[in-house]
């Protein structure tokens, strides 16, 4: 299409109501945190606050059982198929100041965008999801979860007691996008790649740490320190310790054990043995 002053556009057609999910999609999502109006109002209201690089937004539909949202189509990579670190530090540094740049006036950005709360149910809610679900395998990791339970208290501790911002939630490297062609300016730097994460679905207020360790997963740790340092870098951003960042992976490992019904499978580029991983922090954090 080509809007007046804009020149040709192509854009993407985003039905968010539940209805509109094939089946296959509403297992892997979360019923209980799902919001029609969530992404549109974070698009809207938020990312034009937020630094250069997510798609623009060119409008959206909010009726009952119409629920639509059209987005600037980006052409770029997925960052999992990136395998250039560098790229990774750079989506850690976009990571790190959108989070400076949206910590103030934390209660009217909930509010405006409808933001999940990372509040202490809802940690504590993934655990009593991860509980029943483990129930349910054959597999003896019932256990293990319950083992997991006694000792999850000190990373909601923790993330609790962190400077609170904006999330996006789900900064997996499958959810963020790298383009190239793409210039700006922010405190006299440029740059020719863009970052542009999607999928603003489950975008909250909560800890930063939550989504740095959803970005660093799958690294080993000489990387994973690597791209955490070039968050920390960022102006602005709170300090914190490896155990603190630790923590949160050991969350987010929770959070997917507590994702989805057992028969559902997961994408390959988010394939993890995730109770192995929750396993190992625990244990080197000595909780």
């Amino acid at each position: 299409m080509e809007l007046a002053g804009e020149g040709p556009l192509t854009l993407l057609f985003k039905q968010l109501d539940w209805e509109a999910l094939e089946p296959e999609a509403q297992v892997a999502k979360l019923r209980f945190l799902h919001d029609p109006e969530r992404e549109p109002a974070v698009y809207a209201q938020l990312l034009p606050q937020a630094p250069p690089g997510p798609a623009r937004c060119f409008g959206a539909v909010a009726e009952p059982g119409r629920h639509w949202l059209f987005l600037e189509r980006i052409e770029g990579r997925e960052l999992f198929q990136v395998g250039e670190r560098g790229l990774w530090e750079q989506a850690a540094r976009w990571l790190a100041s959108f989070h400076v740049a949206m910590a103030p006036d934390l209660d009217r950005h909930r509010e405006t965008g409808r933001l999940i709360d990372h509040d202490a149910t809802f940690y504590r809610g993934w655990m009593e999801r991860a509980e029943r679900f483990a129930a349910k395998r054959a597999d003896g990791s019932a256990a293990t979860v319950a083992w997991l339970r006694e000792r999850h208290e000190q990373a909601i501790e923790t993330l609790r007691a962190m400077p609170r911002t904006v999330l996006h939630g789900e900064f997996y490297a499958s959810n963020v996008l790298v383009a190239s062609d793409f210039e700006h300016s922010r405190v006299g730097r440029k740059s020719d790649t863009r970052v542009a994460p999607v999928d603003w679905e489950l975008a909250a207020v909560g800890s930063g740490l939550t989504d740095l360790a959803a970005l660093v997963s799958g690294w080993p740790r000489e990387d994973r320190e690597a791209i955490a340092a070039a968050y920390a870098a960022e102006p602005g951003v709170s300090p914190f310790t490896p155990r603190d960042l630790d923590l949160a992976r050991l969350q987010v490992a929770v959070q997917w054990l507590g994702w989805a019904p057992p028969e559902w499978e997961p994408p390959e580029e988010q394939r993890h043995d995730w109770l192995a991983e929750a396993t190992e922090l625990a244990e080197e954090l000595e909780l």
